[in-house]
């Protein structure tokens, strides 16, 4: 329920769209659109471009795949998390069960799935973490189909730094073979309510620097 008007009104699925489109129209006169050519080195980032990415050889490797604003134009999750911190719990969760985490971004699309499907074909033992900048994440395998996961991590707003590591744990046994016990996940049917602005705002922004025909790139934290 809101105020509007002085009076009560049912927070309906329509509402909330109708709110939506006319943040979004706002933010858009006021935030000028970035075009695709633009290079996110002109941001400061907490990353460090290293090298374009290949599929990795080692079989200990657990690749993180992040999106294309990931650490740069944005640098917190939609719950302000910060992003150097959730990438290095995802890798101590790795670390932990003995694998090699490896960080590469991802230009080519800001849709989460296939985020971790581009990682997936990128890590030496075919598993990988796909993460978008507003924290929603998902671990993908090589031979699965994009749309197909392992795990998926939908609701951002309630996802913690320990709920992180223990998704780069989860992982890394997926990566190794052994026995995993999926993330049990929260639910709070008010999240949508009180996320989805926030969220089709920080999704839009990462769209602007989605480059289709741009390297995925291995990165390293600053």
């Amino acid at each position: 329920m809101i105020y509007k008007g002085g009076e009560i009104v049912e927070l309906t699925n329509e509402l909330i769209e109708q709110i939506t489109r006319l943040v979004v129209k706002e933010l858009n006169k006021k935030v000028p659109i970035v075009k695709d050519n633009v290079d996110n080195k002109q941001y400061d980032s907490i990353f460090r471009d290293i090298q374009k990415s290949k599929r990795g050889m080692n079989r200990k490797e657990v690749v993180i795949g992040i999106g294309p604003a990931f650490g740069s134009v944005i640098k917190k999750t939609i719950n302000d998390l910060e992003h150097v911190k959730v990438i290095k719990e995802i890798m101590a969760g790795i670390e932990e069960e003995g694998m090699l985490p490896r960080v590469i971004r991802v230009n080519k699309t800001s849709d989460v799935a296939f985020i971790g499907k581009e990682a997936a074909n990128m890590s030496g033992s075919g598993v990988s973490i796909g993460i978008q900048s507003k924290g929603t994440a998902i671990i993908h395998q090589r031979d699965l189909y994009p749309l197909t996961n392992l795990e998926l991590f939908p609701q951002a707003p309630l996802l913690t730094l320990d709920i992180y590591r223990q998704i780069g744990k989860n992982a890394a046994r997926y990566a190794k073979g052994v026995q995993v016990k999926p993330i049990e996940s929260k639910n709070d049917f008010t999240v949508r309510a009180k996320y989805q602005v926030k969220a089709a705002l920080m999704h839009t922004r990462e769209t602007e620097f989605v480059v289709t025909a741009k390297n995925s790139v291995d990165i390293g934290l600053i």
